[in-house]
């Protein structure tokens, strides 16, 4: 019966041949887990997504011919059940609203362990999102900063 289990199908999006080739390793080691294919640009990640119908995509924020943000938004156009995990160096402020906005189903740094990857993806593939903590702090800040311009607005209004 354990090869009838449904496995959670993959598409690897970064312009980096060896963390892709990294996290292809890290996935393979588990059973419920498959790579379908790996881009190494923003484009190719879009082609891949609506090609192979990916349960999840991996993407990176900062990669050629298309950004991550704008791969984020195509590949939720191209493929609507698909859900694109974003795993980057980058926690800047800019980077994390756009992403979220495009639809991404979470936001990883890449200093998080690969169980932390793995888990993640079973996280986002039963439907809830994940938030590295320094990025949940920087959503937090924002909320409250936009929060208080809303405030502030109303006040100023009456």
């Amino acid at each position: 019966m354990k090869g009838s289990k449904k496995r959670i199908r993959i598409v690897i999006a970064d312009d980096h041949p060896l963390l892709r080739e990294a996290m292809r390793n890290a996935f393979e080691q588990h059973d419920d887990m498959e790579v379908l294919g790996e881009a190494g640009d923003g484009e190719e990640a879009v082609k891949l997504s609506a090609e192979l119908k990916p349960d999840i995509v991996i993407m990176d924020i900062v990669m050629p011919k298309l950004s991550g943000i704008e791969a984020t938004k195509e590949v939720r156009k191209v493929s609507p059940s698909t859900a694109v995990l974003i795993l980057t160096a980058y926690d800047d402020d800019r980077y994390i609203i756009g992403l979220l906005e495009a639809g991404a189903a979470g936001y990883l740094l890449k200093s998080a362990r690969g169980q932390d990857l793995v888990g993640a993806v079973r996280t986002v593939y039963a439907g809830e999102s994940v938030l590295h903590p320094t990025i949940i702090a920087k959503i937090l800040k924002y909320s409250a900063q936009t929060q208080g311009r809303s405030d502030h607005q109303r006040t100023g209004e009456q």
